[in-house]
C-alpha cells in the first residue's frame, strides 16, 4: 500500500513562530514554501511525484497574496478528499503581550500595520485568521515555549515515526502543567491533581520532581490516589478507543497542578507507562519542568524516550 504523502499547511499570528516551524519541518525533510498565492498551493501538491514520499509544507498567512481564511479551509478540504494526501493545518498563536515584545525585540513592522501600531495589527490578523485557529489539527501556543520544546512537537508529530503511522492510528500526547501558568490550549482533555499531598511543603522533597521515585511514593501515599488514579484509567479506556472510531489521529491529556512539578508530572508519568502497556503511542511533555531546564538537569526529558508503545 503507498503511503499518504503529508502535507502541511502552516498558519497563525505574526511573531508566533510560523518561520520557526516552518525550518523545523524543512529539517525533517520537508520541501517548505513559505505564503505562495493561495491558488498555487494544490498545484504545488499535484506536482509531487506520486509514490515518491515526497512531504511539503506550505505556509499560509494574512500576508498571502488574496489571503482568505475561508478559501484556506476550502483548499484544506479538496485536498483532504484526495485519498493520496494527509494533509493537516498548523496554528501558532501567543497572547498579545509576547507578541508585542517579540515587535519590540526585534524592531520589525507588523505585515498589517506598517505605519501604524503593532496592537491593531496583532488585532486585524487574529479576526482574519480565527477561522484557521478554530479548524487547527494542531493548534501551538507559542507564548512561553522554548525554540527546543516547538522544536520537539514539530518532530514527535511530523517526523519520520508520525510519517509511517498507520492512518487508523492514534497518537497520545501526555502533558503536565502548572494552573497558575495557564491552561494549554491544545488539550483534549485536562484533569486536575491539586487535591492530593504536596510534595512542595516536605522540605526534603520540595527541591525534586516528579521523576523521583521519592517524589511519586509521597503523592501516591495520599489515601485518594489510587481511586483517583484507577478512574483516570477507566476514563481513558473508554474514551481513547472512540476517539480511535471517530478517527481522531491526535489526542492531548493534560494534568495539571499549582507548580506543575510533583504531582501532575508523576501523574503523566505513571499513566505513560500504563497507556504504553496497553499498546498506545504516547508521547510526554513536562512544560514547566521544560521552561525551567530541570528535566535537562536529570538526563533526558521523558517525552524524548517514549516512542511506539515502549520505553527505551
Amino acid at each position: 500500500m503507498t503511503p499518504q504523502q503529508r502535507v502541511v499547511l502552516v498558519s497563525g499570528l505574526s511573531g508566533a513562530g510560523k518561520a520557526s516551524i516552518l525550518r523545523a519541518l524543512e529539517d525533517l525533510g520537508y520541501e517548505a514554501i513559505d505564503n505562495p498565492p493561495l491558488t498555487f498551493i494544490e498545484e504545488l501538491v499535484a506536482r509531487a511525484e506520486p509514490g515518491s514520499g515526497q512531504r511539503i509544507a506550505v505556509g499560509v498567512d494574512a500576508r498571502s497574496r488574496g489571503f482568505n481564511a475561508e478559501e484556506v479551509l476550502a483548499t484544506l478540504e479538496r485536498l483532504r478528499a484526495n485519498p493520496g494526501l494527509r494533509p493537516e493545518l498548523v496554528y501558532a498563536w501567543a497572547d498579545e503581550a509576547v507578541l508585542l515584545r517579540r515587535f519590540t525585540e526585534t524592531r520589525r513592522r507588523h505585515p498589517l500595520s506598517p505605519k501604524g501600531r503593532v496592537v491593531d495589527g496583532i488585532a486585524a490578523e487574529h479576526a482574519m485568521t480565527a477561522p484557521l485557529q478554530a479548524a487547527a489539527d494542531l493548534l501551538l501556543d507559542t507564548s512561553e515555549l522554548p525554540l527546543a520544546a516547538l522544536r520537539q512537537q514539530i518532530d514527535e508529530r511530523f517526523g519520520a515515526e508520525g510519517a509511517g503511522e498507520a492512518q487508523t492510528g492514534l497518537s497520545v500526547s501526555l502533558m503536565s502543567f502548572a494552573f497558575p501558568a495557564g491552561l494549554p490550549r491544545e488539550a483534549d482533555i485536562v484533569m486536575d491533581a491539586r487535591f492530593l499531598r504536596n510534595p512542595h511543603y516536605d522540605a526534603m522533597l520540595k527541591p525534586r520532581t516528579g521523576l523521583d521515585q521519592e517524589v511519586g511514593a509521597y503523592i501516591e501515599a495520599d489515601p485518594d490516589f489510587d481511586e483517583f488514579f484507577t478512574r483516570l484509567e477507566g476514563l481513558l479506556g473508554m474514551l481513547l478507543p472512540r476517539f480511535v472510531q471517530e478517527g481522531k489521529k491526535y489526542a492531548t491529556i493534560a494534568v495539571g497542578c499549582t507548580g506543575g512539578r510533583h504531582r501532575s508530572v508523576h501523574i503523566i508519568e505513571r499513566l505513560a507507562t500504563t497507556l504504553i502497556r496497553q499498546g498506545w503511542r504516547v508521547t510526554t511533555t513536562h512544560r514547566e519542568l521544560a521552561r525551567e531546564g530541570v528535566a535537562d538537569l536529570q538526563g533526558p526529558p521523558r517525552s524524548q524516550r517514549v516512542r511506539e508503545g515502549r520505553l527505551s
